[in-house]
């Protein structure tokens, strides 16, 4: 059950980081991997325009958000070209038909720990930073924003790169 596994515990926030002998670099916040801006996505735009975009800029995955800033998931160049060619999509299809909504977020003043945790069982953690907006009427709320995505190879490229043995 999920309530026993520590590392379930540790990335849905329930419990603080419990290893005992940490990696120098265990408690860095995830700010300082030096990620590049995201590549965000609207939920009209087609499966073909996304394979396209993702192809010409570059980029395997990009965060599929509402204008409202509602994260709604994670599409990837390899799941959309597989589900077109399955016939599980339509290259017309908004891209949300092949959006993963099952995804991670992390804070920018979370622990590259925390993220470590994430990344041993998904490809990627969505990266946000809660941001305090006000309506016309004076009335504020948090609204999360995509700083970027961060991967294995994000984290593996800090601590190769900063390295201190």
């Amino acid at each position: 059950s999920k309530f026993v596994n520590d590392k379930w515990m540790i990335k849905n926030g329930f419990l603080n980081d419990v290893q005992e002998h940490k990696p120098w670099w265990w408690n860095i916040k995830v700010q300082k991997l030096n990620l590049s801006a995201p590549l965000i996505l609207l939920p009209e735009v087609s499966c073909q325009k996304a394979i396209e975009i993702l192809q010409e800029k570059g980029y395997d995955q990009a965060p599929v958000v509402a204008e409202s800033g509602l994260i709604l998931g994670m599409v990837t160049l390899s799941n959309t070209l597989t589900s077109v060619l399955a016939g599980n999509a339509e290259f017309s299809d908004p891209v949300t038909k092949v959006t993963y909504d099952q995804f991670s977020k992390i804070g920018l003043e979370d622990s590259l720990g925390k993220l470590s945790c994430i990344l041993e069982n998904d490809h990627f953690a969505i990266v946000v930073h809660e941001q305090m907006q006000f309506s016309g009427n004076g009335s504020s709320f948090m609204k999360q924003m995509v700083f970027g995505v961060a991967t294995a190879m994000d984290l593996l490229t800090f601590v190769s790169r900063n390295n201190k043995k």
